[in-house]
């Protein structure tokens, strides 16, 4: 591997039912034995059944001396793949009710509800069922609008206005509503109807470039970032958009664009551009505007263990060298001061490797974080797993999936003392609370459920 591895209820639901509890019954307990496939199917000749207890689905966690942060706020959510479910996932958390929207003919690869991944991002939300290319589907969708705070999507511009579901038609029926449209470049402008993933948007943003040796081919940041910093704006325009209504009553469209979020986070690079006319270039683990020496990733002992160090003042300096055992090259006149250092920088790190790679990363960290040098380890999954500073700030949380069995996943970082985020369920199975939410939501009768069920407009 190389080396740069490198969050006040708004609107009066009364119509609406309270939220749910954090668990799924006993009798979806009594086939986790099974296969996945197995209980997979299983749930879907029983969810009807089973979603027809609305005590099941009205009971709220009552253990906790404060309301969730977001109760009574609820989010309509067409959203998919990473960016939105984050963005989604971060409200639901909070407390919001989040309502799924899915059908039969998209709930596959990472829209598939058994998986380890929708999993991930789709926790504490409600899942329903709702072909959107049926005709009949738009009336039920403007009826769970007008009993939404929220719609949030991240398709393309031209998705929502050919279901007939615009802001324009939404305000319609729900004046006050806020949508939230996130693409990848946004609702305006010669690109708006591109289809773009995240590793796409991050080499259009210039990211791709920079991140990399100089000389070399550009190497990526090795995930999609811009989905989850795309999400994170989207929740906190979401939230100035719930104040603005609060002190206002008005609702709004926001429009968020995944390239300007990635090109918003490379400030500097655009700046001594625009200034200077200075071109950003690849610096690998060394830019050269860091007055530090060393300052890098070093290889250590083992296969593929990797540290850091960062040397800015000359008592550091003198405190790796004592950790080093004042080896004579650095006492050479090169090594003498910080800007020679930096001017030998490849030479040192050259050298300093050479002791790097006959230790842990883990001894390198602690001789020298106790001699007050910067260190530390570069972490791969292992690490992380067994991480005590995470550990001890509950960073990894377990929930019990009834395909997935017992799963674990990530905590939010957001800690608010009287109001903290709740893990009240796992992610939905393909239309697990279509009898809730259509039955006790909108006032579905009986028959009308039925027969939309049989026609497969709620598929």
């Amino acid at each position: 591997m190389d080396k740069n591895r490198l969050f006040n209820n708004l609107t009066c639901h009364s119509e609406g039912a309270q939220r749910p509890k954090n668990l799924l019954s006993n009798s979806f307990r009594s086939f986790l034995s099974s296969g996945p496939e197995l209980r997979a199917s299983a749930h879907q000749d029983k969810l009807h059944e089973e979603s027809r207890d609305p005590e099941r689905q009205r009971r709220v966690t009552d253990e906790h001396p404060y309301k969730n942060a977001l109760e009574g706020i609820r989010v309509l959510d067409f959203t998919w793949l990473l960016a939105g479910p984050y963005a989604t996932r971060i409200l639901a958390d909070f407390g919001a009710e989040v309502i799924k929207v899915q059908s039969q003919k998209v709930a596959t690869g990472a829209e598939s509800n058994s998986t380890g991944y929708f999993n991930t991002w789709n926790r504490n939300k409600l899942g329903i069922t709702l072909d959107m290319s049926c005709p009949e589907a738009r009336d039920i969708a403007l009826r769970l609008v007008k009993m939404s705070d929220i719609v949030m999507e991240n398709f393309t511009p031209r998705v929502m206005s050919n279901w007939g579901l615009s802001y324009d038609e939404l305000v319609e029926v729900k004046p006050n509503i806020i949508m939230l449209s996130m693409s990848g470049m946004g609702e305006a402008g010669p690109w708006r109807d591109f289809i773009a993933l995240g590793p796409t948007i991050q080499a259009f943003s210039g990211i791709t470039h920079l991140t990399s040796f100089p000389k070399s081919p550009p190497l990526g940041l090795g995930y999609s970032y811009a989905d989850p910093a795309a999400g994170l704006f989207a929740v906190l325009a979401v939230l100035a958009a719930l104040e603005h209504r609060d002190e206002t009553g008005q609702g709004q469209h926001i429009d968020i664009s995944e390239y300007e979020t990635m090109c918003s986070l490379l400030g500097p690079a655009i700046l001594d551009y625009t200034v200077n006319h200075n071109v950003a270039t690849p610096q690998g683990n060394n830019p050269g505007y860091i007055a530090a020496a060393p300052y890098g990733c070093y290889k250590c002992l083992g296969d593929d263990r990797w540290c850091v160090i960062a040397v800015s003042m000359e008592e550091e300096w003198q405190a790796l060298r004592d950790v080093l055992g004042h080896p004579a090259w650095s006492r050479e006149e090169r090594f003498s001061t910080l800007s020679r250092r930096k001017e030998h920088s490849e030479e040192l790190n050259e050298l300093l490797e050479q002791w790097t790679v006959k230790h842990t990363p883990e001894e390198i960290m602690n001789l020298l974080q106790q001699a007050s040098v910067p260190a530390g380890i570069v972490e791969d999954a292992n690490d992380l797993a067994n991480d005590t500073q995470l550990t001890a700030r509950n960073f990894f949380i377990q929930t019990e999936h009834p395909v997935l069995g017992k799963t674990t996943s990530d905590n939010t970082p957001i800690k608010l003392s009287r109001t903290p985020a709740r893990f009240r369920r796992p992610a939905p199975l393909l239309g697990q609370d279509n009898y809730y939410v259509y039955r006790e939501i909108l006032g579905m009768s009986e028959q009308e459920l039925s027969q939309y069920i049989k026609e497969g407009v709620i598929s």
